[in-house]
C-alpha cells in the first residue's frame, strides 16, 4: 500500500498466473483492506499468461473499490479485456498503459 492508500500488485516478469496465484492475491487484497475498500493498481505489464481459472477468481468481488490494470503491450490489453469482460460488478475497472494516468484515475476515486 502506498502513501495515498492505493494497493499496488506487481506480478513477476513472465509470470503465469494460475487460479491459486489469483486466490492468494485476492486474499492479500482483502486482508490489507480489512473493512475499508481501497483502490488497486495491478501492474500486469510483464505477465505471460493469466489462466481461465485465474480470470474467474478475479471476477469475484473483493475489497478493491476500483481497479486499474496497467499493461504495456497489445497482449496485455487482450488479457485485461478478458478480466474486464468477466467482471461486470459495480466496481469501476479500466486498462491503462500509463502508470501516471492510472494513478490519477485511482486517486480521483479516493
Amino acid at each position: 500500500m502506498d502513501e495515498h492508500g492505493i494497493l499496488q500488485l506487481t506480478w513477476p516478469r513472465h509470470a503465469i498466473v494460475g487460479s491459486s496465484d489469483a486466490e492468494a492475491a485476492m486474499r492479500m487484497v482483502n486482508e490489507l483492506c480489512g473493512q475499508t475498500e481501497r483502490p488497486l493498481l495491478v501492474d500486469m505489464a510483464t505477465v505471460s499468461t493469466v489462466s481461465r481459472g485465474a480470470r474467474a477468481v478475479f471476477a469475484r468481488p473483493c475489497q478493491a473499490s476500483q481497479v486499474a490494470l496497467l499493461g504495456a503491450s497489445p497482449v496485455d490489453k487482450v488479457i485485461a479485456n478478458f478480466v474486464l469482460a468477466m467482471n461486470k460488478a459495480s466496481r469501476p475497472k479500466r486498462f491503462f498503459t500509463s502508470r501516471v494516468e492510472a494513478m490519477k484515475w485511482l486517486m480521483k476515486g479516493t
